[in-house]
């Protein structure tokens, strides 16, 4: 029986629990199968859930690829997945204390941090200044196991109770639609914000979501691949064809020659990053969410003599409690975004349609 390496030493499963479960284990970049491993136990302050789905994110095909070698994930062979579902089926030790218990619906997210550095205390847990330590700080499919297997252990920091009111496929995509919130936040889009949003992805259609919650008065997505473009503008928004010559002059000659007043930037490559920059007015703010693996050339002048702002925007900070209220009320839409079912078993037909543009696929839900 196959069975997976991580840094800790796999610990019996609890009682009751099979010894084994199914999970998906990259072996080495581009290369990975559903293997038989032990059931991990929870620990000090942790749980384990029982998986009922996980959606692929962007991160998870980069990380398959190995796009971040040596820090996601810091080895191979490893269980990737962040966005996830599932039941409570067994506490670790003091666990029980915050008010959790077997039979709990959860939804989870990737960040585990140490809550006492500074950046903790002050709520910027997505920033632990201990990130990766050993015994410190944990990030789910990340730097740590992660939840594509039928089972997963998490801190009771990073677990959140999930409404009856929203299904476990729902639930799976509750850390993405607290990222785009998060994103909104930090672009601080006040009432009456023109706003757009480079990338029809999932987190740019939670984003225009999360920015009509904050107040914008019209939210413009652009996008280069046609079938996205048209889920954009079937869930309301005006949209720009990416790919066109000029896509940042067709925005600004949308506002009146001005430009919009924030941009979301979710698409995660260069381009993106310059028209969003492009298409601001003056005084304008970017915050970028997408990850771009090469760098990026900013026109620093423009950014100077119009008081531009470009900001990053990191996982998620708090917004975890406050986004699923406003998934039970249909305000950010994560049902709308979600477009694909896939057992475990069929990761690999889930990845390729992921990644391929002409599956029309946005958020992909599997199914342990």
């Amino acid at each position: 029986m196959s069975t997976v390496t991580t840094r800790e030493a796999p610990s019996p499963a609890p009682p009751g629990l099979p010894g084994t479960m199914q999970a998906l284990v990259v072996t080495e970049p581009s290369r990975f199968e559903i293997r038989e491993v032990p059931v991990p136990q929870p620990g000090p302050d942790q749980v384990l859930a029982r998986v009922r789905a996980v959606s692929i994110c962007g991160t998870d095909a980069h990380l398959v690829r190995g796009d971040y070698p040596g820090f996601w994930p810091p080895a191979f062979p490893f269980i990737p997945g962040h966005e996830w579902a599932g039941d409570i089926v067994a506490l670790g030790p003091g666990a029980a204390r915050y008010g959790w218990k077997i039979g709990d619906r959860v939804a989870g997210t990737s960040h585990d941090a140490c809550g006492v550095c500074q950046k903790c205390v002050e709520g910027r847990y997505n920033l632990c200044e201990n990130y990766g330590v050993p015994g410190l700080h944990k990030q789910y499919g990340h730097n740590a196991q992660g939840a594509d297997a039928t089972y997963v252990v998490h801190g009771v920091k990073a677990v959140f109770r999930l409404p009856d009111g929203l299904s476990y496929a729902e639930g799976a995509v509750i850390d993405p639609a607290s990222i785009a919130l998060h994103v909104a936040n930090r672009g601080k889009i006040r009432p009456g914000d023109a706003v757009a949003i480079t990338g029809a992805g999932a987190i740019g259609l939670l984003a225009g979501d999360a920015a009509l919650v904050r107040g914008a008065a019209r939210v413009i997505v652009l996008e280069v691949n046609p079938l996205r473009s048209a889920k954009a503008g079937a869930m309301g928004f005006e949209t720009v064809d990416g790919s066109v010559a000029d896509p940042a002059a067709e925005v600004r000659a949308r506002t009146g020659g001005l430009g919009v007043d924030v941009v979301l930037e979710c698409a995660g490559v260069p381009a993106a990053v310059q028209t969003g920059l492009a298409m601001l007015r003056r005084g304008g703010r970017c915050a970028a969410v997408g990850i771009p693996v090469t760098g990026v050339e900013v026109a620093m002048q423009r950014i100077v003599l119009d008081e531009l702002e470009l900001v990053g925007s990191r996982a998620t900070a708090g917004e975890m409690r406050h986004v699923m209220p406003l998934v039970e009320q249909g305000r950010i839409r994560v049902r709308d975004v979600t477009t694909h079912h896939f057992a475990l078993a069929d990761y690999g037909k889930a990845l390729a349609t992921f990644n391929d543009p002409a599956s029309g696929a946005i958020k992909i839900i599997i199914e342990p």
